[in-house]
């Protein structure tokens, strides 16, 4: 069974969610799937534009894997 299955609630728009409480949900796992960058991305695009808060949210998860804090699965 694929984890992210139960993970996320239906989205009807890319609008209905954020990028930090995609990024916050990541780092607490200390995982990333496919499917949670797949949802990043599309959500950050989806908006057209990317600020720098966004950015931030972005960054963080660079940090955690240059650190070693974030594992990717299924890459």
């Amino acid at each position: 069974m694929n984890y992210q299955t139960l993970m996320y609630a239906p989205v009807n728009s890319q609008s209905d969610i954020g990028v930090k409480p995609i990024v916050d949900r990541i780092l607490s796992s200390g995982r990333m799937s496919r499917t949670d960058h797949t949802l990043l991305t599309s959500t950050v695009l989806a908006n057209g534009n990317i600020n720098d808060g966004d950015r931030r949210q972005i960054n963080r998860i660079f940090d955690y894997l240059q650190t070693g804090r974030l594992k990717l699965l299924d890459w």
